[in-house]
């Protein structure tokens, strides 16, 4: 299994923003932040996600480390998704922490999965349900979950239509010992809603309750 890693930036802003690039900053980064992304980098993921170094947006907090991540069967991707660790030493109001970390998920769906009307309440559950399997506590949540299809015309007539999901969600994360969240145990939980929104079966026994996404559509050559 391949280990974690990501960038190290002083700044963050939103899952969006693809010009967030290291600001050079002079200030140092926190022992808390630094323990927390140790974390992350060390931590050990299923063979099946693939993880790679991605710029950290800017202008969200004062520090911020950002990882994205493929779930892959051979040459085709069966989802991608984004996790940064956002951090103010000085706390923010609307985290009611020092902590937060924000996520974007996608995934390609057959059509009739993404016309079922319990699906974004469904997705949702999927991570807070990733989040009290691993018997993480936390605080804060909010996120959205979105449905979108495509239908194409002209010189583009012969493709099929196309639905995806996308899960954009925050979450702050319980500081532990020396202000420190478990990070490592976030982004287990982060990739076990990835592996799952993929479609992927429970990694051990101890997953055997998790639901897989039924009726995805086929994979995405890369």
């Amino acid at each position: 299994m391949a280990a974690a890693q990501g960038r190290l930036s002083d700044g963050t802003g939103g899952m969006d923003d693809e010009d967030g690039e290291d600001r050079g900053g002079n200030r140092s980064a926190p022992l808390p932040f630094r323990a927390a992304v140790d974390a992350l980098r060390t931590a050990r993921l299923r063979p099946q996600i693939e993880v790679e170094p991605t710029p950290a947006p800017q202008r969200l907090a004062p520090f911020a480390y950002a990882l994205e991540a493929a779930v892959v069967d051979g040459d085709e991707d069966l989802a991608d998704g984004r996790l940064v660790l956002l951090h103010d030493p000085d706390g923010h109001e609307a985290w009611r922490g020092a902590f937060r970390l924000v996520t974007l998920i996608r995934a390609e769906l057959e059509s009739e999965m993404a016309v079922d009307p319990l699906l974004p309440e469904v997705c949702w559950s999927w991570l807070t349900g990733a989040l009290q399997a691993r018997g993480l506590t936390y605080g804060e949540p909010s996120g959205t979950v979105t449905r979108a299809s495509s239908h194409y015309f002209g010189g583009l007539s012969e493709r099929p239509a196309a639905s995806q999901i996308e899960i954009r969600a925050s979450w702050t994360p319980r500081e532990g010992l020396g202000g420190v969240p478990d990070t490592a145990a976030h982004l287990a939980a982060w990739s076990d809603l990835l592996a799952q929104v993929a479609g992927l079966p429970p990694a051990g026994p101890g997953d055997a309750s998790v639901v897989t996404l039924p009726q995805r559509r086929g994979p995405q050559t890369r």
